[in-house]
C-alpha cells in the first residue's frame, strides 16, 4: 500500500487525558461528543443510525466492524446520529449478499469521523471503571494538533447531562404509517399518536404490522394537537440527551394520563413516564448499550435478552407497588429490572392504562424476546375501549 493510500493517523482523547492512537476510519477531521461503548456484535448499522446516539462517540466492543458492508434497507432513520466511530479492526472489503456499499466509505459520505485499529476493550474497561465521558476523535491535519490544545477542546463541550436534544432528532412534521403498507388486511384496529423524540423507522412498523395505524409527530406537539387526531392510544418514543430537560414532553403525557387515553413508552418514553408520575431520574455511571442486556419481567418471571440504548434511568422504588408522588395517577411498580444492576427496566401503572419499558422492544438490531410488548399494549386499548363502551351504554340505559 502506497503512502497516498494509507490511512491517516489518529487520537481519540478522553477528557481525564487517557489517549488512544490509531488511524482514520471515514470522514477526516474532528468529533466531540460523550464516549460511551456498546456490546453489540451484529447491528452497527442500525446502531450508528438510532438518533438516541445523537452527540455520542460510540465504542464497538466487538472488534470485528464492516464486515457486512451497508445497505438503504437497514437503517433506522435518515442518516447517521452518532457524532463519531471507534472501532478496532475496520472490514478491509464488505462480504454479504445485501451489502450495497462499505461502512468506511458511507462515514466519509456522511462526513462522520472515525477511528479504527485502537484498544477497544481497553477503552470499554477505562470507561467501565470512570463512567462515561466526554471524548474527541481528531484525524487528519487536525491530529497533528498539540495534545494539550486537543484536550482543552474536548474539555470545552458540553456535558451530556443538562443537553436537550429530542427536538434536534425529532422529524419536522407528522407522518402516517399505514397497517396496509405492511402486510395488515382490512380495517385498522387502532390508531395511536406516536411522540417522535427520535423514533427508530422499525417501531411504527411493528405497530403497523399488528393492524394499528401510527401518527408521528415531532417532539414539539401539544397535547391539544395530537387530542385532535382522536387516538385510541399515546406512545413515546425513544431518544437522546437528559430527561431531566423534557417538561415539555412530561406535560404532554400527564395530560393524557388526565384524560384516561392508554400510554405505552419506550427508553426515553419510559423515563417521561416516571418524571409524569413525579419520580426523578439519574444519570447512569456507564449506561447500558447493546443487544444483550438480560432484564426479567416481574409480571411472568421470565427473563428477556434485550435491545438497550440509554444513559439515564429512573429513579423509583424497586420493592411492590407504591403510591405515585403525583398521586392523582394512583400506584405504580416497577414491572422490569435489569439483571445486571437492578436499574428500573419498566413501570406499570395500576390504576390508569399505562405502562413503559427501558429497552428498544422493536429489535432493530436484536432478540425479539420483547416483540409481546406491542400485543401488550394493543391488549390494553382494547380493555380501555371495552371499558368505555360499557359505560356509555350504561348511560344510554339510565
Amino acid at each position: 500500500m502506497s503512502d497516498a493510500t494509507m490511512p491517516a493517523q489518529a487520537l481519540l482523547i478522553l477528557e481525564d487525558g487517557r489517549t488512544f492512537r490509531g488511524t482514520s476510519y471515514g470522514a477526516q477531521g474532528t468529533a466531540l461528543g460523550e464516549a460511551v461503548f456498546t456490546t453489540g456484535m451484529t447491528g452497527y448499522q442500525e446502531t450508528l443510525t438510532d438518533p438516541s446516539y445523537a452527540r455520542q462517540l460510540i465504542v464497538q466492543t466487538a472488534p470485528h466492524i464492516g464486515n457486512t458492508g451497508v445497505n438503504a434497507a437497514d437503517n433506522e432513520s435518515t442518516r447517521i446520529w452518532a457524532a463519531g466511530y471507534v472501532v478496532r479492526d475496520a472490514a478491509r472489503r464488505p462480504s454479504n449478499w445485501r451489502s450495497e456499499g462499505t461502512l468506511d466509505d458511507e462515514l466519509s459520505t456522511q462526513g462522520i469521523v472515525g477511528i479504527q485499529g485502537v484498544d477497544t476493550r481497553a477503552i470499554t474497561r477505562h470507561l467501565r471503571e470512570r463512567g462515561a465521558m466526554k471524548a474527541g476523535i481528531f484525524s487528519g491535519t487536525d491530529a497533528a494538533r498539540p495534545e494539550a490544545e486537543l484536550l482543552a477542546e474536548v474539555l470545552a463541550q458540553p456535558a451530556m447531562a443538562g443537553l436537550r436534544l429530542a427536538e434536534e432528532v425529532s422529524v419536522d412534521e407528522a407522518y402516517v404509517v399505514e397497517p396496509s403498507d405492511h402486510g395488515w388486511e382490512g380495517e385498522p384496529l387502532f390508531s395511536i399518536a406516536a411522540l417522535d423524540l427520535g423514533i427508530k423507522g422499525m417501531t411504527p412498523i411493528r405497530f403497523a404490522e399488528r393492524g394499528v395505524r401510527v401518527h408521528v409527530l415531532p417532539a414539539t406537539t401539544t397535547f391539544e394537537e395530537a387530542q385532535a387526531l382522536n387516538p385510541d392510544g399515546v406512545f413515546v418514543s425513544n431518544g437522546p440527551g437528559d430527561p431531566a430537560t423534557a417538561n415539555n414532553q412530561v406535560a404532554f403525557v400527564r395530560s393524557f394520563l388526565d384524560a384516561g387515553v392508554p400510554y405505552f413508552g419506550i427508553c426515553f418514553g419510559n423515563q417521561i413516564l416516571g418524571r409524569a408520575l413525579g419520580f426523578g431520574t439519574y444519570k447512569l455511571r456507564y449506561g447500558h448499550r447493546g443487544i444483550n442486556q438480560p432484564v426479567m419481567d416481574r409480571t411472568t418471571g421470565k427473563v428477556e435478552i434485550t435491545s438497550q440504548n440509554h444513559g439515564f434511568a429512573v429513579d423509583a422504588p424497586l420493592d411492590g407497588p407504591s403510591q405515585a408522588p403525583e398521586e392523582r395517577f394512583g400506584r405504580v411498580e416497577v414491572s422490569h429490572i435489569s439483571l445486571n444492576d437492578q436499574v428500573v427496566e419498566g413501570l406499570a401503572c395500576l390504576d390508569i392504562p399505562a405502562f413503559s419499558v427501558q429497552y428498544h422492544p422493536e429489535a432493530a438490531a436484536g432478540p425479539h424476546d420483547a416483540a409481546y410488548l406491542f400485543d401488550r399494549f394493543i391488549s390494553l386499548m382494547t380493555e380501555n375501549k371495552t371499558a368505555q363502551s360499557k359505560t356509555a351504554q350504561s348511560q344510554e340505559n339510565k
